[in-house]
Order: structure tokens, then C-alpha cells, then sequence
């Protein structure tokens, strides 16, 4: 499938929760004559505690720079993972340029702010202490939700994201999403632009919030989420993981549970009987 534009945030590219493979048959499926890469993109607060970079990882960095040899744009703005590289603000790597923010004009000529959006995150501009705190019981909710959803795929169940429950349980991250969305259209709206496009909180959305267009791509962790601009200049949300899982599902036909369930007698039936 061919674009016009791509966004990519929050990828994590050096931590064990990456989903490198994923994102790079995304890659080999999705083309675009523009890439955006809004931060995190690599992470460097894990790389600090403990280095980790397979094969994958290496591909992805060697995918995007084939893209850039091929012609295509790709803008890179930093996140506060990956922020080592606010130090190389206008430079190009291999073709990549590195940009603290920037303006998306789409083909309906609607005007987009392209920004990470951790500079609008209260815990990481004033606590970040706190927030290496959080990055941490992150780290353990992604290892626990593998061990989880290993167990729910035995038994033919689908994929269960234990970090985004917690989010929609937790009524302070419940609140403070709304809150970061709020912020990011209001910054939006007093640049004279007409929407905002983000990333940073894991949290994939398109939403009108008054007359400001709020995106937000998601991660390549646990959602493996892209925002694409279509022909018309309207922004699609593609969640790459959940198309994978149904193919994979109608490839491999019903689960076990399933197959169960199909050839238990029904109860009623058998009392009318």
C-alpha cells in the first residue's frame, strides 16, 4: 500500500518490549513518498541500564535508511527517550533529518504541529525522577503481560494488553490522557494550525477536540499502531497488531475452546429433547 505520508512515534528500539518484527513487515507493506518519526525511537534510558540491540532492531534503523536512499523524506524528531539527538537539531543521518518540531501541511491543505509531545508532560519537563520511576513499572507490566498472554494463547484466547487496562482503570492516567490531549490541541490551536500530531503516551487516538484535529500514533511496544495521510488529506489510524492477530486467526482456524464449544451439545436442546 502506497501513501502519501507516514507517522511513526515511540517504537523503543533497544528494550525487550520493541515489536521490531512487526514493524518491519509494516515496513515491507506500507510505502510513503514521507516518513515522520515523532520520538522514541530508540531508547536510550534502557540502553543506559543494560544494553540490548538483536538483529531486528538493526534492521529496522537499515529499513528506514534503504527508504531514505530510495527517495523517500524522513523527518526525525526526538522524543525525551531519544533526546541525546536534540543535540543534532537540523544535521541529516544518512538522509534523515532531525528536526525539534514541524509543520505537516496534508493535500487538503489542512496544517498539522508534528511534535512528540513530552515537552507538554508535567511528570517529565518537572519529575523526572518520576518518570524514570514509571519507564520502570512499565518495563515490568510488558514482561508480565508476555507471560500472561503466553498462557492466553495455549488456551486459544486473544491478545490482552495488561498496561492499557491499567490505563483505563486508573482514573489519574484516565485523567491525565485527557489532560496531555487537551494541552496538545490548545498548543495547536494558538500556532494557527489545525491539528496536532503526537505521540509519547502510548495511547493511539483520532479525535476532534473543538475544532482542532488531535493524532496521536500510538506505539511499536504493545499496540503497533501508524497514522497514514490518505488521498484525500483525511488521517487513518492503522493498528498493524490487530490485523496481523486476525489473520493469523483465520489462517489457523478456531482455537481449541472453540472447537469445544462447537461440538458440546446445547443444553436446552438436550432438555427439550
Amino acid at each position: 500500500m502506497k501513501y502519501r505520508t507516514i507517522f511513526l512515534s515511540d517504537i523503543h528500539l533497544g528494550t525487550r518490549g520493541c515489536q521490531a518484527e512487526l514493524l518491519l513487515d509494516f515496513l515491507s507493506c506500507h510505502e510513503a513518498d514521507v516518513y515522520y518519526l515523532i520520538g522514541d525511537i530508540f531508547d536510550g534510558w534502557s540502553l543506559r541500564r543494560g544494553w540490548h540491540w538483536p538483529q531486528a532492531h538493526n534492521d529496522v534503523v537499515q529499513a528506514f535508511l534503504s527508504k531514505s536512499h530510495n527517495g523517500a523524506r524522513i523527518v526525525y524528531i526526538p522524543g525525551n527517550h531519544d533526546e541525546v539527538m536534540r543535540a543534532y537539531l537540523g544535521t541529516h543521518f544518512g538522509g534523515i533529518e532531525v528536526m525539534q518540531r514541524a509543520d505537516f501541511t496534508a493535500i487538503d491543505a489542512r496544517r498539522y504541529l508534528v511534535t512528540h509531545g513530552d515537552q507538554f508532560d508535567s511528570v517529565v519537563v518537572h519529575a523526572r525522577w518520576l518518570a524514570h520511576i514509571g519507564d520502570r513499572a512499565y518495563g515490568f507490566m510488558l514482561w508480565l503481560n508476555t507471560k500472561v498472554n503466553r498462557a492466553r494463547w495455549i488456551w486459544g484466547g486473544q491478545y490482552w494488553s495488561l498496561s492499557k487496562w491499567a490505563k483505563q482503570q486508573v482514573k489519574h492516567a484516565v485523567s491525565f490522557i485527557s489532560h496531555y490531549e487537551t494541552v496538545l490541541a490548545d498548543e495547536a490551536k494558538r500556532g494557527g494550525y489545525d491539528g496536532v500530531i503526537c505521540g509519547h503516551i502510548h495511547s493511539a487516538n483520532i479525535s476532534k477536540l473543538g475544532d482542532v484535529d488531535y493524532a496521536n500514533t500510538g506505539d511499536w511496544v504493545e499496540s503497533c499502531t501508524a497514522i497514514v495521510e490518505r488521498d484525500d488529506g483525511t488521517l487513518q489510524l492503522i493498528d498493524w497488531a490487530t490485523t496481523k492477530r486476525n489473520r493469523e486467526i483465520a489462517r489457523r482456524g478456531p482455537s481449541r475452546r472453540q472447537r469445544r464449544k462447537s461440538t458440546t451439545p446445547d443444553k436446552t436442546e438436550n432438555e427439550i429433547a
